[in-house]
């Protein structure tokens, strides 16, 4: 196991991963929260400049926005996560914290929330 920082460190051995991670070795990177897979592609970048072998990402949730099918396709790392948004929202209609027409709403940010910003 290994432990990839977002930047290397600017004190001490500078190093952005820490542990050993040896050549060719098959690498699954794991991550809590996928939005647009930003940050943890950025972890499958290092971890392939060290000549790891990244078979995959996983992550317990996701967003499941467009941008991140998008960007992890164009990365060329597959990736799942054990639960993620459609899935909550259908869990929150069922114990009826939402409506429908929340659900609706919901769904449109879903696939664009740059667009709620403006």
């Amino acid at each position: 196991m290994v432990y990839v920082r977002s930047k290397p460190k600017d004190h001490g051995t500078g190093r952005q991963i820490e542990g050993v991670l040896k050549p060719g070795q098959k690498t699954i990177l794991i991550d809590d929260l996928i939005s647009t897979g930003g940050s943890v592609l950025q972890a499958v970048a290092a971890a392939r400049k060290e000549d790891a072998d990244v078979i995959g990402v996983a992550g317990i949730f996701s967003y499941q926005l467009p941008a991140a099918d998008e960007n992890f396709a164009q990365a060329g790392v597959e990736f799942t996560t054990l639960t993620g948004y459609q899935e909550l929202i259908k869990a929150a209609i069922e114990a009826n914290y939402i409506s429908a027409d929340q659900e609706e709403v919901l769904e449109q940010w879903r696939q664009d929330p740059a667009a709620w910003l403006k």
